[in-house]
């Protein structure tokens, strides 16, 4: 990953398929970066029309979730997982599932305990979220290590 970086090689950062886990993380930041724009910008557009700012979060998830998913395929884990792909997504969906009891949980404690506006306490979740999402998402369907 380094020599990556320090060459400023964006194809090897971003493209090249790999299973170094280190570079597989940096994707998986970018990846969720760009599905957490996609999620928070729903949240925040639907909490304008009034609606209660957990239901706006439930369907800003399910479009984190597709958005992750398609990004994830193409530049994250480029070894196809042992299963199909209706197999991988409802994977991906289920483990997706306890990434949205994380935020919703965490979600309401930041805004209803400790006070916060709700589109900080959805940044307040994204750390964990991310751990979980990542690592059980690889735990689960891509298991294989590599040394690059």
């Amino acid at each position: 990953m380094l020599r990556l970086v320090l060459r400023f090689d964006l194809k090897g950062l971003l493209l090249t398929p790999t299973t170094n886990v280190v570079v597989q993380v940096f994707r998986a930041l970018f990846v969720a970066a760009l599905a957490f724009i996609a999620d928070a910008g729903l949240l925040w557009v639907l909490s304008l029309t009034g609606m209660h700012y957990l239901i706006c979060a439930a369907f800003g998830f399910i479009l984190g979730v597709i958005v992750n998913f398609v990004l994830s395929i193409k530049f994250v884990f480029k070894e196809k997982a042992p299963v199909g792909r209706r197999v991988e997504f409802l994977v991906y969906l289920l483990v997706g599932l306890g990434g949205f009891g994380i935020t919703i949980g965490l979600m309401w404690f930041f805004t209803e305990i400790v006070g916060f506006h709700f589109m900080v306490s959805k940044l307040a979740t994204i750390v964990a979220t991310f751990i979980w999402n990542f690592g059980v998402r690889k735990l689960t369907l891509y298991r294989k290590d590599s040394s690059e």
